[in-house]
């Protein structure tokens, strides 16, 4: 890698490489969660998931970028972690607790990778990937935010989010 340029398309082949690894991982991490409300947020994380990888070829091409031929050791490192979990037959809110972590821990490795290259993106004035990058780093970050109010409801049911996300006791609890 000599250029920045050169560091953003790297930087888009690791996220394209991890955002498919995801798109074959998530289906298992739903099908393994106990909680209908977790499966769902998998599911819905799927769909995103594929439109990331579509915003990812779209930066590609008007960059005039292959996406091909990179695997990201990262990605896969965290999927095999959380793939561990679905090893084990038991199926309680721990397991669904525990499989929130290894998501959230997949979706601050999304958030870093995708600062980092929206970054680069904006000093390359490349306004087109900047805001389709913008727009992903968003979705993670949400995606983030819903894992840990799920985590949070698992462990106490007696908790609930206020509109500003703080935390709450229910009332008569």
């Amino acid at each position: 890698m000599n250029t920045l340029q050169d560091v953003l398309a790297h930087e888009l082949k690791d996220l394209y490489s991890a955002e498919q690894q995801l798109t074959k991982a998530l289906p298992k991490m739903a099908a393994g969660a106990q909680s209908e409300e977790l499966r769902q947020a998998f599911d819905n994380h799927l769909a995103l998931t594929k439109l990331h990888v579509d915003r990812l070829e779209r930066i590609a091409a008007s960059m005039d970028t292959s996406l091909r031929g990179h695997k990201c050791k990262g990605m896969k490192g965290l999927i095999d972690e959380g793939s561990e979990l679905l090893t084990d037959n038991t199926q309680n809110s721990a397991r669904d607790v525990a499989l929130i972590s290894a998501a959230q821990r997949v979706e601050h490795y999304e958030i870093a990778a995708y600062g980092s290259a929206l970054a680069y993106a904006r000093l390359l004035s490349a306004e087109e990937a900047a805001a389709l990058l913008q727009l992903t780093l968003d979705e993670e970050k949400t995606a983030d935010v819903t894992l840990t109010e799920l985590a949070m409801r698992a462990i106490n049911p007696n908790v609930m989010w206020t509109e500003d996300r703080d935390v709450t006791e229910r009332a008569g609890n």
